[in-house]
């Protein structure tokens, strides 16, 4: 089974990080003394015992932040993610550390190196290992064997991932539930709950996968009770895992779980901080950046058709509050300002209105927005209130999206979703935005708004 496997990769993975950190002291040492031409202070023999100490250091602090579990299933963004802030942190408290024992006379910069280097060594050997993990399971090695309970919709939807993502490296054995279901594609039916135990001894699963309908709920306490004396990991899929977040957080009410259904980043006051700090700075700048392609846009509009020249639409914002979007008149005025749809061929459109449109020229005055706080630069779109109260109704989580500020582009945009195009593919974007929120996560898209060469254009009259 999977366990002795698991525990001899673990003891790899840790010494080959160990080995890792400790050799890329010495090969910075050479870069900055040989390679860069410097005269060391320090003998080379301090940096090695140096290095004794921070591998040390540094392994447990990989194992305190999980770097040592199993990342099947995780994206490999993720782990380097952890890895880089951990090794960032030793780096930090190590300078510190040598700082207030008045031992700074270590090169400040070949730590420098060492820390880079230590970084891409560690990157390059979880991607590479990463790889081989995936082709070996795809070779049916490095198999976590698992029991499922239920046949409902979710034990479903767990089989169908598991058996289209092969190099995850799960294999189900069978399934008990109620009743034998010819939904749960072809896999063996060992029996009701009440056979559990037998099954468990028999087939000695890696982890058991509880999968159970509502109806079935009153065994939950006989399944944990029966993994727990078994010895067996269980994990739990809810009846109700389409309205759970990602990643769930649990508050404590005197021994009571609760869990928070939609945890938002943007809550906390210091990410909203951030953002609206770059919203604010950016805006600004690029409304100075742009005023020579506005003054243009401007002059195109009121030669191109009666009416003003800045086109303002309500819009339903954050906490699900009214503003008014501003964009450069791109039609003539018409009597469907509010509810009209435009498509790709509209005739409403005067040609110059079509050339800012195919370029997102129109969508420049919307930095105004943004600085005025409507808006941000990056959050789903905003829509008009007649389609706010249509999509509501039709489109699960469709208010999700009014937990935050709209913007002017998006994850949805940035995917292809802009213009006649899903609305349901659109919020579900834009619930993964509002929910993984991270400055870095709105400077990605922004670079792939502007690589991609326009904001958005989400075909609104």
């Amino acid at each position: 089974m999977i366990k002795e496997n698991q525990k001899l990769l673990n003891q790899i993975n840790v010494i080959s990080d160990g080995v890792i950190v400790y050799a890329m002291l010495p090969l910075a040492y050479w870069v900055r003394f040989y390679v860069l031409n410097a005269v060391s202070s320090i003998p080379f023999g301090n940096y090695l015992r140096l290095g004794v100490f921070y591998t040390a250091f540094q392994l447990f602090t990989f194992a305190g932040i999980g770097l040592y579990r199993s990342y099947r299933i995780a994206s490999l963004r993720r782990e380097i993610k952890r890895l880089l802030t951990a090794i960032l942190l030793d780096m930090l408290i190590l300078v510190s550390g040598l700082y207030i024992i008045h031992e700074m006379y270590y090169s400040r910069l070949t730590l420098a190196i060492y820390c880079a280097l230590t970084m891409g060594a560690l990157g390059v050997k979880r991607y590479v290992l990463r790889r081989f993990l995936r082709w070996a399971r795809g070779k049916d090695f490095n198999q976590k064997h698992v029991l499922v309970l239920g046949s409902g919709v979710m034990a479903q939807r767990y089989l169908q991932e598991i058996r289209r993502n092969p190099d995850f490296g799960y294999r189900a054995l069978g399934y008990l539930a109620g009743k034998a279901s010819d939904d749960m594609d072809g896999l063996t039916y060992l029996g009701g709950y009440q056979a559990m135990e037998q099954v468990l001894e028999r087939y000695r699963p890696d982890e058991v996968v509880a999968a159970i309908d509502l109806d079935d709920f009153e065994h939950v306490g006989d399944i944990v009770e029966e993994c727990e004396q078994a010895g067996v990991r269980l994990a739990i899929i809810p009846f109700y895992a389409d309205y759970m977040p990602a990643h769930p957080q649990f508050d404590d009410l005197n021994g009571i779980p609760l869990m928070n259904i939609r945890t938002i980043p943007l809550d906390n006051w210091s990410n909203a901080f951030l953002k609206r700090t770059m919203d604010v700075v950016g805006s600004a700048l690029l409304l100075v950046l742009t005023s020579p392609l506005m003054l243009f846009c401007a002059i195109g509009v009121r030669l191109s058709s009666p009416g003003p020249i800045i086109f303002k639409q309500k819009r339903i914002g954050r906490e699900k509050e009214p503003f008014y979007m501003y964009k450069f008149r791109s039609m003539r005025i018409n009597a469907a300002e509010d509810t009209g749809w435009s498509g790709t061929e509209d005739d409403r459109r005067t040609p110059f209105g079509a050339f800012i449109r195919k370029f997102s020229l129109d969508e420049l005055p919307q930095f105004w927005n943004v600085l005025r706080g409507d808006m941000s630069l990056v959050g789903p779109r905003p829509e008009v209130p007649y389609y706010v109260e249509q999509f509501k109704q039709d489109v699960p989580l469709y208010m999700v999206k009014h937990q935050v500020r709209p913007g002017i582009t998006g994850w949805a945009q940035v995917n292809g979703l802009r213009g006649d195009t899903s609305i349901k593919e659109r919020v579900e974007c834009d619930v993964y935005y509002i929910e993984h929120w991270s400055l870095w996560f709105d400077i990605k898209i922004l670079f792939m708004t502007l690589f991609r060469g326009k904001f958005v254009n989400d075909e609104k009259i």
